[in-house]
């Protein structure tokens, strides 16, 4: 099989959905990988370093559409990539289509199968291509939140974990999954007052197990989070329905509630956002204000990290990588499990239910 890997286009990504390891593994098995021209620069990762090891260095984004059967990326193909797809041709990467209503369109008229890292299921019902992620951003979720509470960053002029005689920074958590978890542990290391809040009991129960004292529990509902918000310096949007949009836990008139100059972190901005005054934004410019709260919803956080995030996230899609290309699909999806459930488009038809019933379109089994 023909694989390739065009440079990451989107704002300020700096990922690579492949490491020179896995192309030895493809070489060895008989694959011919393409890699775009400097596609892992921004992760430290050199042309040499791809060649040394089988790759084929090719010039442009179009001549790896163009050759590709099973392309490999980080991040949804953007607007100029839509016209290069083809029918036929597979595409294994992040698509977060319950957040895009014109990304799914264009990826069901351009008749190619859709294989999701997030809506891929493990054996345990969890999503282990999303994991390694959502624990970067969890955590990073922390670093950007302290930074933003900074005065010069037009926060509050709060130290997350305040220093004798001051009371530290109140951080409630929306969510208590693989960011929440992360998110909070980060947040307790700086010593400040955290609380959790999720709608699953035996999840609370496990955190409150795992969690150092200054982190407690709270199960989600209005009235909880409304009271969480009054108290908060920071708010962390670590919400996940797999291939939904995230429901809005905090609606627009709810930021009145919230100290001047606090810190919305809404980390379930690549699903549509947890709340309800969220819009995608980028590195370059990370944040707005609105109701005088900072909002920062990057939709790309992991890709700041470039390269702690691409060897986490190549650890964990290569297999599967490999197993499509060593036996196709259709054998891979009856063989590996998992792989059924990330496909979310096969040849231009909809084979998710969540991403069918968001959009209203016909959903058809693979």
């Amino acid at each position: 099989m023909i694989i390739g890997v065009p440079r990451e286009i989107k704002a300020d990504e700096y990922r690579v959905a492949m490491i020179p390891a896995g192309v030895e593994e493809l070489t060895r098995a008989g694959h011919t990988v393409l890699i775009e021209h400097d596609a892992g620069l921004g992760s430290g990762l050199f042309n040499e370093d791809y060649e040394r090891n089988g790759a084929e260095i090719v010039p442009t984004a179009k001549e790896i559409y163009d050759r590709s059967e099973l392309i490999v990326k980080v991040k949804e193909p953007q607007p100029v990539e839509w016209k290069m797809l083809r029918p036929g041709q597979m595409m294994f990467t992040y698509f977060h289509f319950a957040a895009s209503e014109e990304l799914t369109t264009a990826i069901v008229n351009s008749g190619i199968t859709a294989i999701a890292y997030e809506t891929l299921t493990g054996s345990k019902g969890n999503l282990p291509l999303l994991t390694p992620m959502s624990e970067v951003a969890g955590r990073m979720s922390v670093q950007e939140g302290a930074k933003y509470l900074e005065r010069p960053q037009e926060g509050r002029g709060i130290l997350l974990g305040g220093v004798p005689g001051v009371a530290p920074a109140h951080i409630c958590v929306l969510g208590g999954g693989v960011v929440g978890k992360n998110a909070a542990q980060i947040a307790a290391g700086f010593q400040a007052d955290v609380c959790i809040l999720d709608v699953n009991v035996d999840r609370l129960r496990y955190l409150e197990d795992i969690m150092p004292p200054n982190v407690n529990t709270l199960y989600s509902d209005r009235h909880n989070i409304r009271e969480q918000l009054q108290r908060a310096d920071l708010v962390i949007g670590a919400v996940l329905i797999p291939g939904a949009k995230a429901p809005k836990l905090v609606l627009e008139e709810d930021l009145k509630l919230m100290k001047p100059r606090a810190v919305i972190i809404d980390v379930a901005v690549d699903q549509g956002g947890c709340v309800e005054t969220t819009r995608p934004t980028t590195h370059s410019n990370p944040t707005y204000i609105v109701h005088d709260i900072v909002h920062y919803c990057v939709a790309n956080m992991p890709g700041a990290v470039g390269r702690t995030s691409t060897y986490a996230l190549s650890n964990v899609t290569f297999p599967y990588v490999l197993n499509i290309a060593n036996f196709g699909l259709k054998q891979a999806a009856a063989e590996v499990p998992g792989i059924v459930s990330a496909i979310n488009v096969y040849d231009g038809k909809v084979t998710n239910k969540a991403v069918a019933a968001t959009f209203g379109l016909e959903w058809v089994e693979f």
